[in-house]
């Protein structure tokens, strides 16, 4: 027989009226050498210090991220309530430069899935996704009917005279792009904070591209990673976002930590979240009214049968009996 306390300290799964809209959500928190716990309460970070261990607790019902760095663990329970409550959670390296895996929620519908993978699996659809990219971050600049191959050279023309730009007016030396994780002490403040700033970044598209049920799998500019579309979707904000931070860092100490931390408090500005979503939405569908609440709506009533005549049936009927 379940006594009275433990029935009392179990957590109802959250339905989908209850759980907040993606657009309202955190963006992420960044944890290292902590361990992640589910109380009687809710879900906590426990963290030593020199006066004991101190709990901190994390903002599930409200969190779109939890980015886990070195020396971190968690708990099956923990874990299952950050699913419950759509929360993808992301292992990192140090200072979250590396995404490593990700879990991310169940029971997601798959409208926009379906309509990503009709695009990708299409050659001519898929290039006109890749076309609806280079507009959003470049504006109407390329020849019209230019080819993938051509849009790619415009993109790394344009990124070059942007990064001359930004070095030019921080005063530094021309910049190259490097990673390297396995000499990342020696790589200059820059390249530190703008590999640290673009994981943060990654996770949040990582867990809007879930949010609505797609693929981060299914690029279609990158390929051959499951993380090629949070690659895609990533890119359309480093200019506005990642490289400007990354360069004011030329002199920082600790570039990865105050990009992480500068980068979190300028998201309250640009309210980054609802603006993925609906980005991916009209990359997918240009112009179609169906938009963020086809996410927000997820329950066990959005599961239909397919038919190739009908389209979609409902689902949870017994079609072999004799129907009124």
């Amino acid at each position: 027989m379940t006594s009275p306390t433990h029935a009392r300290r179990r957590l109802a799964a959250p339905t989908a009226a209850m759980l907040p809209r993606v657009g309202d959500s955190l963006s992420f928190l960044y944890l290292d050498a902590a361990r992640v716990v589910q109380d009687d309460t809710g879900v906590d970070a426990v963290i030593k210090t020199e006066a004991g261990p101190r709990r901190v607790a994390i903002p599930t019902a409200a969190l779109s991220c939890l980015l886990l760095g070195p020396g971190t663990s968690i708990t099956a329970r923990a874990l299952s309530t950050l699913a419950r409550h759509g929360t993808t959670v992301v292992c990192t390296g140090a200072g979250g430069v590396r995404c490593y895996a990700a879990a991310v929620p169940d029971g997601m519908p798959n409208r926009w899935l379906e309509t990503q993978v009709r695009s990708w699996a299409q050659d001519t659809a898929r290039a006109d996704v890749a076309r609806r990219m280079y507009t959003k971050r470049f504006g109407n600049t390329a020849p019209v009917g230019a080819t993938i191959a051509q849009l790619r050279g415009f993109e790394g023309q344009r990124m070059k005279a942007l990064y001359r730009l930004l070095a030019k007016q921080n005063r530094l030396r021309p910049f190259k792009r490097s990673y390297d994780p396995s000499d990342w002490d020696s790589q200059d403040p820059v390249n530190r904070a703008l590999s640290a700033a673009n994981t943060c970044l990654y996770g949040i598209a990582h867990a809007a591209i879930t949010a609505i049920g797609c693929s981060p799998s299914l690029g279609f500019v990158h390929t051959g990673t499951s993380h090629s579309f949070v690659y895609d979707v990533a890119d359309l904000y480093k200019a506005e976002l990642t490289l400007p931070l990354a360069f004011s860092m030329a002199n920082s100490s600790d570039p990865e930590g105050e990009a992480r931390r500068s980068f979190r408090e300028e998201l309250r500005l640009f309210r980054l979240l609802p603006r993925i979503v609906a980005d991916i939405q009209d990359l997918l569908e240009p112009g179609d009214q169906m938009r963020q609440q086809d996410a927000e709506e997820a329950s066990e009533e959005l599961v239909h049968l397919w038919d190739p005549v009908g389209g979609a049936l409902d689902g949870g009927r017994n079609y072999g009996e004799a129907q009124p």
